[in-house]
């Protein structure tokens, strides 16, 4: 019989797991699931052989039910699988088992930083796609205005580039709350019906496109307004694909035009720290680019309170293990995007 504070062992359990609760047939009692920290160390992981890619993952979900404390996250973002831990030693652990214990070489990489597309002033471009090889051809031709989109700022009646102006005259608008954050303001400004309406889900399936996948890196674009004002259709060529791929390449002309700029994640951070390691610690950090919100004091501890970017918090609990002997701790949580 196990006493309270008792550890006991016993084998041949095959289907239980970090965090059951084991009970005779007359207790049903269970015990709450232990709520671990959050991670504080990431590093993206590959077998050496890429054929190996989908036993390792086999391998890594078995180990996260023995240690829920690894956090494994397949990134569709950064194509990159993540291993989240509690300390680089953690982490080194992991891999340790996986080339001892399952024979399956790995290795760790910089998790890439998910950065965010914008543009910060108007601009115009058009696209005209074409395609003829005999028989029906393709045909489609886009003319649109990107401009940064601001919650309660109305659309300008007009435009005004290089001299020249454009009325705006809004048909339709399609408000897009995107899933990476943001939003995408769809309008459609079609006089004449030079673009047939039944088109224009293509145009913003093509911008939404490249928006999934930004002009400038790669990363994702947000909070983008976007005016299809004008274009041309051929009655027989005129399909989906071809306004699609007409959208998609005028919004990134425009795109590139528009001033953009990449959004780099903050990162809300706690430290406590010993009072006698402070200012080891605050240099630290300043050279990490944080910015010091607060500070307080807590049972012999200095509390600080920063915003940092996520690149430069990389190898943050080594290196603030070093500095204080493995007597600080941190936590941090995702704030915002900035430029």
């Amino acid at each position: 019989e196990l006493q309270v504070g008792d550890i006991g062992a016993t084998v041949k359990l095959k289907d239980v797991k970090t965090g059951n609760t084991l009970n005779s047939k007359e207790c049903d009692y269970q015990f709450n699931f232990i709520k671990y920290p959050n991670s504080k160390y990431t590093r993206a992981i590959k077998p050496v052989n890429e054929a190996d890619v989908e036993k390792m993952m086999s391998i890594l979900n078995r180990m996260r039910e023995e240690d829920p404390t690894w956090v494994i996250e397949q990134s569709k973002e950064l194509r990159q699988t993540l291993v989240h831990g509690q300390g680089e030693f953690h982490l080194r652990t992991l891999k340790w088992r996986m080339e001892n214990n399952e024979k399956l070489l790995i290795k760790f990489e910089e998790p890439k930083i998910p950065y965010r597309e914008t543009i910060t002033k108007a601009a115009r471009a058009d696209y005209r796609h074409k395609k003829q090889s005999g028989g029906a051809g393709q045909f489609g031709e886009v003319h649109l205005i990107v401009e940064p989109y601001k919650e309660g700022v109305p659309v300008p009646e007009i435009y005004r580039f290089n001299g020249q102006e454009y009325k705006i005259s809004v048909r339709g608008t399609d408000e897009i709350p995107l899933e990476w954050g943001g939003k995408l303001i769809f309008i459609n400004s079609i006089v004449g019906g030079s673009i047939d309406t039944r088109f224009m889900p293509a145009i913003l399936k093509g911008v939404m496109a490249r928006m999934e996948q930004g002009p400038l890196t790669g990363s994702y674009a947000r909070d983008v307004r976007v005016i299809v004002y004008e274009g041309k259709m051929h009655p027989v060529d005129s399909n989906e694909i071809s306004f699609m791929l007409a959208g998609r390449n005028a919004f990134s002309e425009a795109f590139k035009n528009a001033g953009p700029k990449i959004l780099e994640p903050i990162y809300d951070v706690e430290v406590f720290v010993p009072s006698n390691k402070m200012g080891d610690v605050m240099g630290d950090l300043q050279g990490r680019r944080a910015v010091i919100m607060g500070m307080s004091s807590e049972k012999g501890f200095e509390k600080l309170i920063a915003r940092i970017p996520l690149k430069e918090m990389s190898s943050y609990s080594t290196a603030l293990s070093s500095l204080t002997g493995g007597r600080a701790s941190f936590s941090m949580k995702f704030s915002e995007y900035e430029l």
